[in-house]
């Protein structure tokens, strides 16, 4: 599951949808984002966190609520958790539905996992926009990234240039839409000032490649509001063609054309005024 590490910072890529946990250094903490998927990955970076922890404050970072993304919370039960205060607040029922999923995926596959499933219990949660946690020499900036998810959270790692986006701005992805198609256009629309405030050197999204430059962070967003508008003007204008050529030519189109088909019925629905029902 190791995939690089640049200074600091390490990747760890599950081979379930490319999905990327990192585990990041300084000299007082050791940080873990969304620790994922299968047994033997979760132990994997459990495992590698032990070996370099030696002392520091170990925190663990969820960038949003679902399923894959909080699988391997029950590892790092030691940690101190971060996360939005919308993760921190969803009510019983919708936590019991989250952990509903990951028993449906363990079942589906004989999977045992040595730890007990929970749905995280939030340490720090941030309250405010651009609101800084400081963790010894760890200085975390959040902002709230809904449109994935309503809970959803965008990091920078201050003293790193490091840009933890969660289920954005993915080389592998077009927008998967679970919240709101305008939600997730606002949250799209807080990068450049987010840029210009911090020195951003290299973006890690939930799924697929890092970005080491602006001009591919812009390229990647670019990207995703296109999506976004053709699918609008499609829908609106009821071209069942124009809707299906937006993931022409996509990498793995017979899981992904479920995700395109919810997206269209999500759309549809805010389009005709309904988008909660």
């Amino acid at each position: 599951m190791f995939k690089w590490k640049r200074g600091p910072v390490t990747l760890f890529q599950s081979a379930l949808y490319m999905t990327n946990s990192l585990v990041v250094e300084t000299l007082d903490c050791v940080l873990v984002t969304d620790p994922c998927w299968l047994p033997h990955e979760v132990e994997e970076i459990r495992h590698y966190v032990e070996d370099i922890l030696n002392g520091r404050r170990l925190l663990l970072l969820f960038t949003h609520s679902d399923f894959d993304h909080i699988i391997g919370y029950g590892a790092f039960r030691d940690a101190e958790v971060i996360a939005s205060r919308a993760f921190a607040d969803k009510s019983a029922g919708e936590r019991e539905e989250i952990l509903e999923q990951i028993r449906v995926f363990d079942d589906s596959y004989y999977l045992r996992r040595a730890y007990g499933l929970a749905y995280p219990d939030v340490d720090h949660a941030l309250e405010q926009e651009g609101q800084t946690l400081i963790f010894g020499d760890m200085l975390l900036t959040g902002y709230a990234a809904p449109g994935h998810t309503n809970d959803g959270l965008f990091t920078i790692v201050e003293e790193l240039g490091l840009f933890i986006a969660g289920d954005y701005l993915s080389d592998v992805e077009f927008p998967y839409i679970y919240d709101s198609s305008l939600a997730y256009e606002a949250t799209l629309g807080k990068l450049d000032q987010l840029m210009s405030r911090h020195p951003v050197t290299l973006l890690v999204p939930g799924h697929g490649e890092a970005a080491d430059s602006r001009e591919e962070v812009e390229r990647r967003k670019q990207e995703s509001l296109n999506y976004i508008h053709s699918m609008r003007r499609a829908v609106a204008s009821g071209s069942q063609d124009g809707v299906d050529t937006l993931i022409a030519g996509c990498e793995f189109p017979r899981n992904m054309s479920k995700f395109h088909r919810s997206n269209q019925e999500l759309i549809a629905k805010e389009l005709a005024g309904d988008a909660g029902s």
